[in-house]
């Protein structure tokens, strides 16, 4: 190999090198726009939040923000979508549709309750954008599949006897609305009306689950 070879291969490791090292940067740099957008919308709400407050928190400038997202429309949809996905993955773990009922609702208690837990803030965020303008968009690009799923799931406990037959919103309703509520006595840190303090335990989980299950089964 002559001089002109090695001087060559050389220089294209060393261009490898810094591509490299770009590219963690600006991983890292979208990374820092996406949690910072989640504070944001939690503390100042959709209307308070701006592209240039997000790139003065960032410490980057506007126009680094447009490299990755066309406005504040494209970011909001494009963030929100990914939480719901990362959301919908979640519930997801250790389950299927074909699970017995009772070990089935089991198991989305775990998930959905683990997953609150360790991400309040997204949670919040979340909560903000689906009951904005975006929500309708963010909820169809990210949770039509849990959407069918879980679908699936109640059909075939009804189809099996294993529960009463009941609309898809009373089931939700009864299956899920005692735990978020209690995350969300949890999450505040006090109980019903706000003068005693609580925490969410397993023992209390599996408390309101069960009354949950006679609700619903036969």
């Amino acid at each position: 190999m002559n001089k002109r070879s090695l001087i060559i291969i050389s220089l294209q490791s060393q261009f490898n090198k810094i591509l490299f090292i770009l590219r963690t940067r600006d991983i890292n740099k979208e990374e820092l726009v996406k949690e910072k957008t989640i504070e944001m919308i939690v503390k100042y709400g959709i209307e308070g939040f701006t592209m240039n407050k997000l790139a003065k928190e960032c410490g980057i400038s506007v126009a680094t923000l447009y490299i990755y997202y066309a406005d504040k429309e494209d970011l909001i949809k494009k963030i929100g979508t990914e939480m719901g996905t990362y959301f919908f993955k979640s519930s997801l773990k250790d389950f299927s549709p074909d699970m017995p009922f009772v070990e089935g609702l089991a198991k989305q208690w775990e998930n959905r309750s683990e997953f609150m837990l360790k991400n309040t803030d997204k949670i919040a965020c979340w909560e903000i954008l689906q009951n904005s303008n975006y929500g309708e968009h963010i909820v169809n690009e990210s949770l039509i599949e849990l959407k069918e799923i879980m679908t699936k799931f109640l059909h075939r406990a009804i189809e099996r006897k294993e529960i009463v037959p009941v609309s898809k919103e009373v089931f939700w309703s009864i299956a899920y609305g005692p735990l978020y509520n209690l995350l969300r006595f949890h999450e505040k840190g006090k109980g019903l009306g706000g003068t005693t303090p609580f925490q969410l335990t397993n023992e209390i989980q599996q408390e309101a689950f069960r009354l949950v299950i006679k609700a619903l089964t036969p």
